[in-house]
């Protein structure tokens, strides 16, 4: 499996704050009535789900409302399966890397699938932690747009699907905070500033407060890599959808872009030279070094990115820095270089490919 970038430039080129949000997320949790939820359901029973959502969703994408939707055919591919338990460990790594599966699912041994459309902007997880998981992402700041389409699709799923579903508490759901209308909506974020401003904290204190989850580059469980946060609700029972996404798009993400940006024009302002300091070393760091690690790479690409979007590497392209933070994610690399087999040779390839890449760029 060696998959595409995963950012597509001209829908960077055309999203609001993308200086500030990377990529945004819909996600819907669903189970089909009649089955116990997947953590208490048997292997036959999971198998039983599986080939009734695969059969039910088939691999049209136009008939679940996706825009751009192809019909697979001979010679055409409409939405893809993949047989999870199938793949090889590598191939399921790199589902993760890219956002599309959790680490759970990609890790798991029982039966389950995910359909994934070409372009990578739709996927849904079968057996997961909710028979159903679907999820539609966006580059940028697109939330309204990734809304509208998991909408279309839920609606389509749900005349080919019995949902589980309480007249009272809404659709029933594995996880108790998803009870309700089962949607999480989020955003990954890159926060340089407001790390070096140490008013990362402040902003996950009112997170909780306004019930957010702050996560890691992977999601739950993960931490931050290169100052990248998921932001996302933990609320859904008792609110609609359309009220959620009104708070998170209409207030939430705003406000947590307009803190970034202040946090930017300060240390523009008092700490410029040490800003200045701090990108010029990191992409001189990218452009030289021989070995680099995942961690220290992810903290230089987010030096880097800062200067770009503040005008001090007008040549650097943002949509290829956004790329290379999934390029350069250990089980990319060695599907795209089939000769690292050790921890250092993943280190020399990923010092490589960013020589490559960013070797391409003037710096001043």
């Amino acid at each position: 499996m060696t998959p595409p970038p995963m950012h597509d430039p001209a829908e960077l080129a055309s999203s609001p704050d993308v200086d500030v949000v990377m990529s945004c997320r819909v996600r819907l949790a669903r189970n089909v009535a009649g089955f116990p939820f997947v953590g208490r359901a048997t292997h036959p029973q999971r198998r039983e789900v599986l080939e009734s959502v695969r059969a039910a969703v088939g691999t049209d994408e136009a008939a679940l409302g996706l825009a751009g939707g192809r019909i697979a055919a001979e010679g055409q591919q409409g939405l893809a399966w993949l047989d999870m338990p199938a793949l090889p460990k590598r191939d399921r790594q790199i589902l993760f890397e890219r956002h599309l599966v959790s680490k759970q699912f990609a890790e798991g041994d029982s039966p389950r699938a995910v359909a994934i459309t070409r372009d990578e902007r739709f996927s849904l997880m079968v057996n997961e932690e909710d028979h159903v998981r679907l999820q539609v992402l966006r580059t940028g700041n697109a939330l309204r747009d990734a809304y509208e389409t998991a909408i279309r699709v839920d609606d389509a799923l749900a005349e080919r699907i019995d949902f589980a579903f309480h007249p009272r508490f809404g659709y029933l759901t594995a996880c108790p905070t998803n009870v309700g209308c089962g949607i999480r909506i989020s955003v990954m974020v890159h926060l340089r500033a407001l790390r070096a401003t140490n008013e990362i904290e402040k902003v996950k204190r009112a997170a909780k407060e306004l019930h957010l989850a702050v996560r890691g580059f992977h999601g739950e469980g993960s931490e931050s890599l290169g100052d990248w946060f998921q932001i996302s609700n933990q609320r859904t029972l008792g609110v609609s959808e359309p009220d959620l996404l009104e708070e998170f798009a209409g207030r939430i993400v705003p406000a947590v872009v307009a803190y970034e940006r202040e946090a930017r024009r300060i240390l523009m302002d008092r700490q410029r030279t040490l800003l200045e300091d701090r990108v010029y070393r990191g992409i001189a760091t990218l452009k030289s070094a021989r070995m680099l690690g995942l961690d220290e790479t992810m903290k230089l690409l987010s030096a880097v990115r800062l200067g770009a979007c503040l005008g001090m590497l007008p040549a650097v392209s943002l949509d290829r820095l956004n790329a290379l933070t999934i390029q350069l994610q250990p089980a990319h690399l060695r599907a795209a270089h089939p000769a690292v087999e050790t921890e250092d040779d993943e280190r020399t390839a990923r010092a490589r490919v960013c020589r490559a890449v960013l070797g391409e760029w003037p710096t001043a």
